[in-house]
Formats: C-alpha cells, structure tokens, sequence
C-alpha cells in the first residue's frame, strides 16, 4: 500500500504539520518527521537512538536543515538559496519554508519527499536498519537547468536524553567521522563534502504539538558542520549521509534495499490480502523490541511516548504478533512474563537496572492466559503450553486466593479489583488523590476475562499431560469456578433499564455508566451472556458509544462525559477515560458484531464498509500507522501517541476475522 500526497495537502504550513512519518529499528529507537520535513515535537529526530533496548533513548540528530543555492555568473556571482526543509520558529523570527517547494510524499515502506524548483528535481528518502542505530539519508539531484548548484545540508544535533534538550553550554567536538558530546559519539559517513564552522547554537524552534498538548514548545540544537554537493548544469548526482552510534559498514542503498524486503517478508508471512491489512502488519512489526533487560521480545505501547507496558502488551500480542504470524515473537513474549509472574501477577512495567518490576495491573495476568490460548489455537504448540502451565496455574490460584492491589475472589465467584489510591484497569488515571474513573470494585471487564480465564484453563486442563488425577481434579475446579461467575454475572451485572451490563459492581453511580468495558464480555473466546443479552450490549454500545474512529470511553449524556481531549495536563487527564475515542476497543466490537450476527454476508459487508474509515485513518496523522486516541465529540483528527500498538493490533484481528470467516472463525 502506498500513500502519496501532493501540494493540496500542504497548501498551509499548518496543514503540512498534520502528518508525519514512523521509521523503527527494533530496539526502542526511531526516525519521525511531519510530513513537510519540519519538527513539530520536540520528540521528532532524524535519529532517536536507543542504547540499551527499548526505553533509554536519546535525540541523537534532531533534523536537517536543507537548502539549495546556486551561483549566477551573470549576476557578478550572486548567490540565490531556496529552503528544502520547513521549520517553525517562536514569534516567528525565522522561518523555512521548503514545504513550498515540495511537490510530492509518497510513503510505502520509507518516506519519500519530491521537490522541484527552477528546472531542478531533488528526491529525498530516509530508512533506518533493523537491529541498530543506523539511519540512511538519500539525495537524488537531477539538474535540468543549465547553472550550477549545490546542496547544502545541516545537521542539527541534540545528543541528550528523549523530552530533554541541550544546555546553552554543551559543546560539540567534530573529529574524523563522528561527532562527540554530552557523553555520546555519533559517527557519520557521505560522500558529500564536509565543511566545519564554529559551533552555533540554534533557539526557538517550535513544537505546535507539543504546545497544544501543554508541554514545553520550545527547542535547541547544535550544529558544527555543513555537508554539501556541487551539481553542475544538465548533470544527475547523488548525496548519501548515514548516522550510526557505532563505525558504520553498510551502505546507504543496502539499508534501503533490507527494508524493502523485510517489509515484503511481513506482508507474505502474515497471509493477509486486503492491502490495508497489508499495510498494517508492518506497522504492527514497529511496535516489537528487543528487551535488554529480559533478553526477549517486547511491545512498545505507543510512539512517541510510551514504553512496554505488561497490559498494553498482552492486548497488542494477539493482532500484531499471532495475528501477522510472528509466533516466536509471541512465544518469546510470553516466555518473558512467565518468568516475571510474581503471585499470580505479571508487570506492568518492566524494570530498568536494577529497579524493581511493578505489577499494578489486574488485567494482565488474565490477558496472558487469553494470549496464551490464541497462540496454541494458532499454533497448536501444547509443549509451549505445557511449559508456562505452572504460571497459568499461579494466576488463577492466586486471583483466587487474593494477591496484591485488592484483587481476588469474592464468594460469589466474581473478581474485586482495586484499593485505595490503586488504579489496575486500563482506566488508570490518577491525578495525586483524584481518581477521575474510580473503578474500585468488581470491573466489567476483569471478571470477563476472569470467566474466559477460567474457561480456557478447563480446556487446557484436559488437553496437557499432568496425571490423571491431578486433572480432572482441576477440570473440576475450574468448571465449578467459572460456572459460579457465571452465574453471578449474569444476575448481578445485567441493567434491565440500560439493555446493557454494568460498569463496575462498587455501590455507587458510578455502576451504571454505560462504557465501553462491556464490549468484552461479548467478544472473547469464552463468555457469559445468552444471544439476546449479546446483542443488546452490542446495539447498546453502538447507539451510545460508537464511532467510525472508535468506541467513546462514556455515554455522551453523562454528566461527567468530556467530549474535548486536550489543554493542560490536568485538563487531558481528566478527560482521558471520560468520552475520549480510543481506536482498540472498536475491535472488539467489531468482532462481537460479526458474532452477534452469526458472521452473516450481510454482516461482513457492513464491517469490511466501516473499516474503510480506518483505511483513511492511516492517512491522517502518522502515515500507515494508527493512533491512540480522538475527541469523542466529532472524531477527526488523531491524539494521544501517533502510533498505538494495541489500536493496530485489535484492527488487524478483525481483518483476520473476515479474511477466514467461511472456512472457520477465529472465535471458536
């Protein structure tokens, strides 16, 4: 799938800024730029490293500054430059304004930037090299005119931490190759001319989105150096610059040419046939890391903010690894959980060094057995299942028992999650001491999966090798466990007034908020309701909640919804769970649809028709990627991280669901 975009889309700067490209290497570093070349965060960078996997990452070349300048003889050699790159300077004292010049983005598997100015043609591409810190630059310069030019490039260089910025008094050393400063050596390789100057120090760049979201605007780079290629007239000629933390030993049109066929090799390993679906499986493969601190695989929650977060990753495993056929990705994911498993409890959050990992989450454990299970439905690998069995055992046992953050067994056999200042659904905010969605209780959602848990450990209970009496003495347990939360469920969690099911079980208002929690009950493996119930939560979520861009995280007629997701920090908190779109839940939905309406034709074609939305999504924002959030009045334009690995992952599912519905459903 390529996108291409013309000068309609840039007719205003602010319009070039929408959009913006996502390069990834697998280790937690990245290349992300608008669309115009310009940075509109400061966590944009030609080359975010990240020297130990996936989370310590540094703005390592922060952007170029690109010109093209000629000398005209017959003006006594008076030279006339042209900008090629955009940048948006504080109160507007500077302004580059190469977007003016562009005529053409494309992006399939790298970006690609057309400009063409006075019978000159430039084409500009970026990729990044899986495994390392290694960026590619590439520069075609077809000059049609008959004078001279040259293309001149300036790096500008931050080499501090992700979200910092440099001291006024950081220094940069340039020696043969590399640049030095602030501990780090970033070396370079071009076949252009390099010329040093003076170190300068640039302020004022503006960051628009960052200022819109409330955080700090303004930014500062470094620069000691120009490279540059001399282009005579009626004359083709190429400029390449790579940047690497380490020597570099490649070149430029290998980097391109490896992400190419990665890229391909994706697409074929998936199966998937709709071009979207395509494009997505290798979105979903930017999201995967190498985890140092584990020696596995992880996923990374959203770029460019967040980090591998235990929930997060076991809600993005299914689409972007089981589902795009990367199963030893998966197996190794799940390997690395099942050796943090602490009673009964998987990380939230992953330690660094020698930090302790934290496990303030109850919904990961379940979503490891849920993942668990679709991988041996995937792959059938039971000797895989055989190994982390211990683990799944300890989740239940423990959930059952109790275990830390509030969490266990009432003796109605549903789930109490929650204590305290203790967020552990995905509605997790806390602001000091306000809870903006107080949860505490028995969650919707939890006590879903804790059935579904329940559920799939009876299946597996009878499928493994354990002995004889061991097992059915668990089948047993297990049986009787989910019977008894199903039963409760069904009489405690059923809102005759909403046609719908309850939030959270807690005594208070908060009970009877119609959210999108309820979709899962519907839409997992194993669930509780009968078809009629399942239907109505559906058509409930769909009257009140659904958007074409994703489910409204609250019913628009609360008191309490926030339809507006933006302003200060306080401000986007207290709106994140309270109305905000977020694009994962839709897949549930979608997928509980299709179940609800028996996989008719009819109904496959009225949600391969509202997945298209989706398809015009990818093009907004960052470019074949999807986003993490939206306003929940009038969703249009993404928020949140530009790129959410579990909004890729939960779509994918659906294309997975419609692409083998026929044959057999990925459900059952």
């Amino acid at each position: 799938m390529k996108f291409v975009y013309g000068r309609q889309h840039w007719a205003t700067r602010e319009r070039g800024q929408e959009n913006c490209y996502l390069l990834t290497n697998g280790l937690g570093g990245f290349s992300s730029g608008s669309m115009i070349g310009s940075n509109t965060r400061n966590d944009h960078a030609l080359l975010m490293a990240c020297l130990h996997a996936p989370n310590h990452r540094y703005n390592v070349v922060h952007r170029l500054e690109e010109q093209v300048v000629w000398n005209d003889e017959e003006q006594g050699d008076r030279q006339k430059s042209v900008w090629l790159s955009s940048q948006d300077y504080v109160n507007g004292e500077r302004q580059e304004n190469g977007y003016v010049n562009l005529s053409a983005f494309r992006f399939a598997d790298y970006p690609e930037w057309i400009y063409d100015r006075d019978g000159v043609e430039i084409t500009k591409k970026i990729a990044m090299r899986q495994g390392e810190n290694l960026v590619a630059v590439f520069y075609e310069i077809d000059n049609q005119s008959a004078r001279e030019l040259t293309l001149s490039i300036t790096p500008q260089f931050q080499l501090t931490p992700k979200g910092s910025r440099p001291k006024r008094s950081q220094t940069l050393t340039f020696a043969e190759g590399r640049i030095e400063s602030n501990g780090l050596t970033v070396w370079f390789q071009t076949n252009g001319e390099v010329c040093c100057f003076p170190q300068v120090v640039t302020e004022g760049l503006y960051y628009a989105y960052d200022a819109c979201d409330g955080r700090p605007c303004e930014g500062r780079t470094l620069a000691n150096h120009r490279i540059s290629k001399r282009v005579p007239g009626h004359t083709y000629a190429v400029l390449e610059l790579l940047y690497d933390m380490k020597e570099i030993q490649i070149t430029s049109d290998q980097v391109f040419q490896e992400a190419v066929d990665r890229r391909a090799e994706l697409a074929r390993v998936s199966g998937m046939k709709r071009e979207a679906a395509q494009m997505l499986v290798k979105s979903a493969d930017q999201f995967v890391a190498k985890r140092e601190s584990t020696g596995g695989k992880t996923i990374l929650a959203g770029f460019p903010f967040f980090e591998d977060w235990g929930r997060d990753t076991m809600i993005a495993l299914a689409g972007c690894c089981i589902t795009t056929g990367q199963l030893e990705t998966a197996k190794s994911i799940l390997r690395t959980f099942a050796a943090y498993c602490r009673d009964g409890l998987l990380p939230n959050l992953f330690p660094e060094g020698q930090g302790e990992p934290l496990y303030n989450t109850a919904d990961a454990a379940l979503l490891y057995i849920n993942a668990a299970y679709l991988y041996k439905k995937k792959t059938d690998d039971l000797s895989f299942l055989q190994e982390i069995w211990p683990v799944l055992q300890e989740i239940i046992s423990c959930y059952k028992k109790g275990t830390g953050y509030g969490i266990r067994m009432d003796t109605d056999g549903l789930l109490l999650a929650g204590q305290k200042l203790d967020q552990v659904t995905w509605m997790d905010v806390r602001i000091g001491e306000i809870l903006p969605t107080p949860r505490h209780g028995k969650p919707v959602e939890i006590n879903a999966y804790w059935y579904n848990a329940l559920c799939i450990m009876k299946e597996l209970s009878d499928q493994l090798e354990q002995p004889s009496t061991h097992a059915a003495s668990d089948a047993l347990d297990y049986a009787a466990m989910a019977q008894l939360t199903k039963k409760s469920f069904r009489e405690k969690f059923w809102c005759d007034t909403n046609n719908c099911l309850k939030d959270v079980l807690s005594g208070t208002d908060a009970d009877e908020q119609i959210r999108c929690n309820q979709i899962w009950a519907v839409s997992l493996p194993f669930t509780m309701l009968d078809e009629e119930q399942e239907r109505q939560v559906v058509d409930t979520v769909f009257e009140k909640l659904y958007t074409p861009y994703g489910l409204r995280t609250l019913d628009p007629a609360d008191a309490q919804y926030h339809g507006v997701y933006g302003g200060s920090q306080m401000e986007r908190d207290l709106a994140y769970h309270q109305g905000t779109v977020w694009i994962f839940p839709l897949g549930a939905y979608y997928l509980a649809y299709l179940k609800t309406r028996k996989y008719s034709p009819a109904a496959r074609k009225k949600v391969k028709r509202q997945l298209e939305v989706m398809e015009s999504a990818m093009q907004e924002g960052c470019i074949g990627q999807l986003p993490e959030i939206y306003d929940g009045d009038r969703p249009s334009f993404s928020k949140g991280c530009f790129a959410q690995a579990w909004s890729v992952g939960e779509i994918l599912r659906v294309y997975e669901a419609l692409e083998v519905i026929g044959a057999s459903s990925v459900l059952t």
